[in-house]
């Protein structure tokens, strides 16, 4: 794909952009140390962060939806992890560089992820990113998340951009198939986020990244 000045790039946030996964894991060892349960490794629940809520504690107390206390933890996990959503989640490395490229050369760029916006909020903010992003959507600003293509859509007409000239980049299968029902020109795997290397080669992505950087020679 050519650069011009209407290409945009759209990127997932956690897992993407951002290294959210201390705070998220932060949250689950928070509620296990209430419990006088040990803290349980970073890199232990790392893989499950994608999975929201739902994965995090499933990986932390072995629960899931239909466990009986699941909603009243669901909810003291969200409590917490909003209260201290900012404390160690840092962009990837070389994701600034990334952004500075594509805003030097005119290239608008942009973040649709599943992450409500009472939590999408205040970590973009702590980042800077909200001052740089020319949109943002959240997994509650439409009335639905991906993998469904309603958030990718929405973000095209906010750019004002055909989708077939916007690249969608994620660490995770929902993010290519979204990309692919919004008809986007290209859909980018991370491989250095959360995402699942052993299905990876499935999801059908247009090529894989090892590093954020790695976006700007498929430009």
């Amino acid at each position: 794909m050519q650069k011009n000045t209407t290409l945009g790039v759209l990127f997932d946030l956690d897992g993407t952009l951002i290294d959210s996964a201390p705070d998220l894991a932060g949250a689950v060892n928070a509620m296990r140390i209430k419990r006088q349960l040990a803290a349980l490794p970073l890199a232990q629940l790392r893989p499950f962060v994608s999975n929201g809520a739902r994965g995090l504690l499933g990986a932390g107390f072995g629960i899931d939806d239909t466990h009986p206390d699941y909603l009243a933890m669901r909810d003291e996990f969200l409590e917490y992890y909003e209260q201290h959503a900012t404390e160690h989640t840092r962009l990837f490395d070389g994701v600034d560089s990334a952004l500075t490229y594509l805003e030097n050369n005119r290239i608008a760029w942009g973040i649709v992820t599943n992450k409500y916006q009472r939590f999408t909020t205040p970590v973009v903010r702590a980042l800077g990113l909200d001052r740089r992003a020319r949109v943002i959507v959240c997994g509650d600003t439409t009335a639905y998340a991906k993998p469904h293509p309603e958030p990718l859509i929405y973000a095209a007409k906010c750019l004002d951009i055909p989708p077939h000239h916007l690249i969608y980049v994620g660490d995770d299968e929902r993010d290519i198939q979204a990309a692919r029902a919004a008809m986007y020109g290209q859909a980018i795997a991370v491989r250095y986020g959360y995402a699942n290397l052993q299905t990876i080669e499935s999801w059908g992505a247009d090529a894989q990244i090892n590093h954020v950087t790695d976006l700007i020679s498929l430009l």
